[in-house]
């Protein structure tokens, strides 16, 4: 991790025709970190990650990914310039194979010739995609999905990876093992925000910490500083996050 800012979230606002559902929010995530976005449902989290991948568009505020202004960019120009997302519920494509699925993550023209390179890559990741390589999404179970959903984020060979939910559903054991493989892409050098709802887990596994409540960030700090009974205060609104 360096000091360097590979994305700023500057100032933004984002709004459902009158309801104003993040607010102000101002993030920097460093270059090579893993930064937890903490927040229960509602918070806002998953509209600010749509806004970064170009889904929303701010109406107020700028989002700048290594230097350049990208508010409001196509998602394709967005995974171009090296930002790629593995969603909530994982979305992967239930009547194609493991590996056609993968083949989807690396659609961008100049990353294609090195597919068969991304996909070593990842079955070395996850043996047990390699072990299904053949087999329909659709009979993956939970963990499995996500990890395919991960797999196909890293064919894009992006500079960060976005991680929507990253444990939703998932016993603790398959949660631990998903993120030691977070731990060893990001030590090759790849960014992550990973929104998780588990306030020790999302502090114990990244660097940096931000907290949403109703659509505003009222926390962060560096994640071992951050006091974990004032984050879990601050995750279910009580007191003065209420």
């Amino acid at each position: 991790m360096t000091d360097e800012v590979i994305l700023r979230i500057e100032d933004v606002d984002v709004s459902y025709g009158d309801f104003r559902a993040i607010h102000d929010v101002t993030m920097d995530i460093r270059r090579g970190s893993i930064t937890s976005l903490i927040g229960a449902n509602g918070a806002g989290k998953s509209t600010l990650l749509d806004a970064v991948m170009g889904i929303n568009k701010p109406q107020k505020g700028k989002i700048i990914f290594n230097g350049e202004d990208i508010t409001g960019m196509r998602t394709s120009m967005i995974v171009r310039k090296g930002i790629t997302m593995a969603p909530e519920g994982s979305m992967i494509f239930e009547g194609m194979s493991v590996k056609e699925n993968l083949l989807m993550g690396a659609y961008i023209p100049e990353k294609r010739k090195k597919k068969e390179e991304l996909i070593e890559r990842v079955f070395t990741l996850f043996p047990v995609l390699k072990e299904k390589e053949k087999q329909l999404a659709s009979f993956l179970s939970g963990g499995q999905r996500q990890m395919l959903a991960i797999a196909r984020a890293i064919m894009s060979d992006p500079k960060m990876i976005i991680c929507d939910e990253i444990s939703l559903g998932l016993a603790p054991v398959i949660i631990g093992d998903i993120f030691e493989r977070v731990h060893e892409i990001n030590g090759s050098g790849v960014t992550f925000l990973i929104v998780d709802q588990e306030v020790h887990r999302s502090l114990e596994n990244s660097n940096y910490s931000y907290v949403m409540v109703k659509g505003g960030v009222v926390m962060s700090g560096a994640s071992a500083e951050l006091p974990e009974d004032e984050v879990k205060d601050a995750f279910f609104g009580i007191n003065k996050y209420a």
